[in-house]
């Protein structure tokens, strides 16, 4: 559900989705060095310096675009336990790919919350946000097809692969979702 207002705190039943702060710095450098979370994604342990340029992206998505990463946060413990949001990162892949039209959604979780459903509620819930506050009636995301726990997310949120091409070197799985 989302705040009174429309804000861009989204809650689940186990998650809180909110704005990303300075102090997430730390907990975002642990969860980007770790390379069990950047296999797939960077294909390699980020440093801090990267990690913060990363958090200024979140928050210039916000201030740009009206929309973009959510820091996640287990309402239970409190902890930060990743990212997850809506973007726009207009991304190098050929035009006819059609790829860039849509919002993107993307998602990295902690290995420890791994295999917990985090993030299938998380997606879902940002993509519910996205059709609210954006309108949105296509999403698309960019999954590694050896990513199989991610690509297992995106299947049980009703996203469809829809081309296979090359993204920066790697293999990617393209797939959307119409809402």
């Amino acid at each position: 559900m989302i705040d009174a207002g429309g804000s861009r705190t989204v809650e689940t039943e186990r998650l809180l989705l909110r704005p990303h702060r300075l102090e997430d710095h730390e907990a975002s450098c642990a969860l980007w060095s770790d390379p069990v979370v950047t296999r797939y994604t960077s294909g390699r342990p980020l440093p801090p310096e990267e990690c913060w340029t990363r958090l200024l992206r979140y928050a210039g998505h916000w201030t740009l675009l009206g929309f973009g990463y959510w820091a996640v946060e287990e309402k239970a413990s409190g902890r930060f336990v990743g990212d997850i949001g809506l973007s726009d990162f207009r991304r190098d892949l050929p035009e006819a790919l059609n790829f860039n039209s849509a919002p993107e959604v993307g998602w990295i979780l902690s290995p420890g919350v791994h295999g917990k459903g985090y993030a299938t509620e998380a997606v879902r819930a940002a993509m519910a946000w996205g059709e609210r506050h954006l309108d949105a009636k296509r999403f698309v995301c960019l999954i590694n097809p050896e990513n199989s726990a991610s690509l297992r997310v995106a299947e049980k949120t009703g996203f469809k692969p829809y081309a296979r091409t090359r993204y920066k070197d790697a293999p990617a799985t393209l797939l959307e979702r119409l809402v």
